[in-house]
């Protein structure tokens, strides 16, 4: 399905660059192959659209022109459509370099160095090595999870998913029907921004937990994507990056480094634990679940309910 539907569009776009008057609708449909295959009418009408607003999403740039007779006509001029000349200097070409090899762990490895071959097709300078400016750094972000790539393309396509997500506190995974904004990494998790369908409200979901095939599904999305900015303090809130306010503990000795590291403060106790403020935001309880019995909460009550109830549903099962 995917290869059909980036050969239409190479297609469509290769008609309308082509062409040097506006073509209707009628002859677009008798020069496409797959057009011409669609069952009806408005079949290859919503065909169309789509595949039209999809091409001015990549930045191809198309004009609707309406000629004597009324009928609606469609072009890409090529001069409106033509990239100016790339130029970098070392520094850019070093960021571009370093950029490319976050990839190197991942299978976007080969087209990150597709892309910089590209670059040098289109006037990177010979002499110009993007490694070597920053030969010692070594940037790395970890991509192990089998659902990265297909939420990584769902995410580019805007299409919704499905998948099966085990919540840190439940003992069997559940299916979740998601329209998917962006993926982020945060503290070597990667995580996933969408709108949860069935819950009717955007959700952040950790790729570790999905479990099983991701599954793409037709349709377009329900619900209004943010911009990026906004996903981002999305992720940043549901994985506990946020705080507004403080929360008070115990920790056992020895115990929890993650949240030393996080704590405002630390006061040692003599019964081998130590009491410790640390920021408190969304998705700390679930974080505090995970260290079991080396973590008491004193305060504030409410976040000692949250997990409280959590610990209770695991030990449910």
């Amino acid at each position: 399905m995917a290869i059909a539907k980036a050969e239409r569009l190479m297609n469509l776009a290769l008609c309308l660059l082509g062409t040097r008057r506006p073509l209707s609708k009628r002859e677009l449909r008798e020069s496409i192959e797959a057009y011409l295959e669609a069952s009806s009418d408005d079949s290859f009408n919503r065909m169309f659209e789509r595949d039209k607003d999809d091409l001015r999403e990549l930045g191809l740039v198309i004009e609707t022109v309406e000629n004597l007779d009324g009928e609606v006509g469609y072009l890409a001029r090529r001069d409106s459509n033509r990239l100016p000349p790339i130029t970098l200097d070392a520094e850019e070409a070093a960021a571009l370099g370093l950029a490319a090899k976050v990839w190197q762990q991942a299978r976007l490895a080969g087209a990150a160095s597709g892309a910089l071959q590209k670059l040098r097709a289109a006037g990177l300078p010979e002499d110009v090595d993007p490694y070597e400016a920053h030969g010692a750094l070594e940037p790395h972000i970890p991509v192990h999870e089998a659902a990265f790539e297909p939420l990584m393309l769902a995410c580019r396509d805007r299409r919704p998913v499905v998948f099966d997500y085990r919540k840190a506190t439940a003992a069997h995974p559940e299916s979740r029907q998601v329209e998917p904004w962006a993926l982020e990494c945060w503290r070597g998790h990667w995580y996933l921004a969408g709108w949860d369908r069935d819950r009717g409200a955007e959700r952040v979901f950790r790729l570790s937990r999905i479990t099983g095939r991701v599954r793409t599904r037709a349709g377009r999305f329900t619900a209004e994507v943010p911009d990026v900015v906004t996903v981002r303090e999305t992720v940043a809130g549901w994985a506990g990056e946020i705080a507004d306010r403080s929360a008070l503990i115990r920790l056992r000795t020895g115990a929890g480094y993650p949240l030393r590291a996080k704590a405002v403060s630390v006061r040692e106790l003599d019964d081998g634990w130590d009491e410790l403020e640390i920021p408190y935001g969304h998705g700390l309880d679930a974080w505090l679940v995970e260290f079991g019995p080396d973590v008491v909460v004193l305060e504030p009550a409410e976040l000692r309910a949250d997990v409280v109830d959590r610990l209770r549903a695991v030990a449910k099962g």
